[in-house]
């Protein structure tokens, strides 16, 4: 038997359901999904530095359990002494066990991390059925070792849904164990 994450089989038995009944859908299939997390960061510094996007690389490749890849500037800009396709930061996608086992990771570990700690807000809607939300601070991945952290960074994560507005995505979301703000 091959391994199924814990957040994936909790969706089929009992989230996928709930929202069937909740929102009335005649067809499994209308029924919203996670089809990705996109896990992104983006490095200011890197301008002057480059070995800081190696790092910032190396240390979501570490977070995601999946390899990141550099992003890079798509215009120069000359106050911030950006030039075209200099590598700015870095991005992870994730689908399938992967993401799931993110998400788990992100619930259940590094978000009760996270100083004061009320929930995480839930104006952060798209409009289309897609949450993004903002950490501060690397440091609340346990992957991470804080001892050879260099300097402290944020990154953004977006949840990408098949849900066709918001009221699905949050139920979608808090469903599935998402700390959001009362």
């Amino acid at each position: 038997m091959s391994y199924v994450p814990r957040l994936k089989t909790k969706y089929h038995e009992e989230v996928a359901p709930q929202l069937m009944e909740k929102f009335g859908y005649k067809s499994p299939m209308q029924i919203p999904r996670l089809l990705k997390i996109s896990v992104n960061q983006g490095v200011g510094a890197a301008t002057q530095d480059k070995k800081l996007v190696d790092v910032a690389v190396e240390e979501m490749s570490r977070i995601t359990g999946q390899r990141a890849v550099p992003t890079m500037a798509k215009k120069s800009v000359s106050n911030f002494k950006l030039r075209e396709e200099m590598p700015i930061g870095a991005r992870v996608t994730l689908r399938g066990n992967q993401m799931y086992e993110f998400l788990d990771r992100l619930i259940s570990v590094a978000l009760p991390r996270v100083r004061d700690f009320k929930g995480v807000n839930n104006k952060s809607f798209d409009g289309r059925g897609n949450f993004t939300m903002g950490v501060t601070e690397q440091i609340i991945f346990p992957e991470v070792d804080i001892d050879k952290i260099s300097k402290v960074t944020g990154m953004d994560i977006t949840f990408v849904t098949s849900a066709q507005t918001d009221a699905e995505a949050f139920e979608l979301l808090k469903s599935m164990g998402f700390p959001f703000k009362k």
